[in-house]
């Protein structure tokens, strides 16, 4: 089984946070869309007999697309690999393209499910407005609330987007936020902690000293709020950043965190086929021209035994399916297994981490730390 990741580049305006790959001009979209089915075209031996579970649009802001583009992208998926009956369809969208006058008219929400999307992520990232503007967000409080209620009487299953950390949100706010989000009844909740990237309007900002330094131990104190109060309703916390109700897991997260799969289509996207990596440009003009002429616009990388180690280490740390030392020493080697148990001591002596039947995972507290003691299992050449 395989997944596709669908780039959609564009925004109607960059949130102050945000390093992904996008931009505000909206001039090239008809010729993006172009370039997207083209590479499909040109890469459709690269799944061979794998079986595409899950298709998956981000960005950017794929909810800036028409209907009809939206379309077409789904059936050029159909046309180029082989895709299982019912696969898992995500629409990323902003809750102000969701609720515009435009969106209002042609019923946004049906039209979405006639063309196969079935399962909404809607980024609401904060129900507050003061939050909304200190990230710089397209929509307002408002918003974010009649996009969920509106969205629920047509899709079951609907996740959003919630980030803590953020400055000037108190613990009360936090926990006001979660409290909503549960008010809808929603199956599934992404939530991150507020990340200051390089080269971002929030980092020169806070250099500025217009909005306070992001506090680590705050947002380690929220996440394990967030933890709390989800897990007493129900919800499994199955990877770090991802909470859902039985039977809601995201498929597509899912597979990436077990290493299955993936072909990302778009600028910058990226791909994986469990021995070797590829990243588009980060270019729009030149992602489009060189699609054009029939050229691959993509770097690659072929992991060595150590990397995909390193990878599975880290993955599988996030998640509640752990790390497995039967599989390391059967797919890397007996070395790597030992290692990971000699590494692995001293965060079980601090229980950050624990053994059950095989598999190595993270412990309540240990959890908010998984990135940084996956790096201290890492196999060093």
């Amino acid at each position: 089984m395989a997944g596709v990741y669908i780039h959609v580049p564009f925004c109607k305006q960059a949130c102050h946070y945000c390093d992904f790959h996008f931009s505000t001009q909206m001039k090239k979209k008809d010729a993006m869309v172009d370039a997207l089915v083209r590479e499909m075209e040109l890469r459709k031996n690269e799944l061979g007999d794998e079986v595409v579970e899950t298709i998956y649009f981000g960005g950017g802001t794929p909810s800036v697309l028409e209907l009809p583009e939206l379309e077409r992208l789904i059936q050029a998926v159909y046309d180029h690999y082989k895709v299982m009956d019912h696969p898992e369809i995500t629409l990323e969208a902003n809750p102000d393209d969701l609720v515009s006058s435009r969106a209002q008219s042609r019923d946004i929400f049906k039209d979405f499910r006639k063309i196969g999307v079935n399962r909404l992520s809607i980024g609401i990232q904060s129900f507050f407005e003061e939050d909304l503007k200190l990230m710089n967000r397209a929509h307002n409080a408002l918003e974010a609330e009649h996009c969920i209620k509106e969205a629920a009487k047509h899709f079951d299953n609907i996740t959003i987007d919630l980030i803590y950390g953020i400055p000037g949100m108190g613990h009360d706010r936090w926990k006001a936020n979660i409290q909503k989000a549960l008010d809808f009844g929603l199956p599934h909740i992404s939530s991150y902690a507020l990340t200051v990237e390089p080269k971002t309007a929030l980092e020169k900002l806070i250099q500025k000293g217009t909005v306070p330094q992001v506090d680590d131990g705050q947002a380690q104190e929220q996440f394990h709020i967030l933890v709390e109060q989800l897990e007493e309703q129900g919800f499994v916390n199955y990877e770090i950043s991802n909470f859902g109700k039985p039977g809601y897991f995201s498929q597509n997260n899912t597979a990436y965190w077990q290493g299955k799969k993936y072909l990302g289509i778009g600028p910058s996207a990226h791909s994986y086929d469990g021995f070797s990596r590829t990243w588009n440009i980060r270019n729009n003009s030149i992602y489009i021209k060189q699609i054009q002429q029939g050229i691959l616009p993509s770097e690659k990388e072929t992991l060595t035994v150590t990397d995909r180690y390193n990878e599975y280490v880290m993955t599988g740390l996030r998640t509640i399916w752990g790390v497995s030392k039967e599989k390391i020493a059967k797919e890397f080697g007996l070395n790597y297994a030992n290692y990971l148990e000699q590494q692995a001591e001293k965060f079980t002596e601090q229980q950050l981490l624990f053994w059950e039947d095989g598999l190595l995972r993270t412990t309540k507290h240990g959890k908010f730390l998984a990135d940084g003691i996956a790096a201290d299992l890492f196999f060093l050449e």
